[in-house]
């Protein structure tokens, strides 16, 4: 976490649980994205190209961004954290 946070990266993780955890220790982080479903890495890739293609080019400061898929579909929320 102290690299995350002090080189400003948004990070990108399955971890859910500890990296809530750790980014809820922090007053300011660069973004947090949760890829939600524990898939191929080909799978991965598609679902981080529908998060960059929601997110567009604006920044993600102290948001997360999950995205969900059963297969199928895929829903993608967002929200502050802290």
């Amino acid at each position: 976490m102290p690299i995350i946070h002090e080189e400003e990266f948004t990070f990108v993780t399955n971890n859910a649980v500890d990296f809530r955890r750790l980014y809820g220790k922090q007053d300011l982080h660069a973004g947090l994205v949760i890829l939600i479903p524990n898939v191929t890495p080909r799978l991965q890739r598609e679902l981080f190209r529908s998060i960059l293609g929601h997110l567009g080019d604006r920044e993600l400061i102290n948001a997360v961004i999950e995205i969900d898929s059963d297969g199928e579909n895929s829903e993608i929320n967002e929200y502050e954290w802290p």
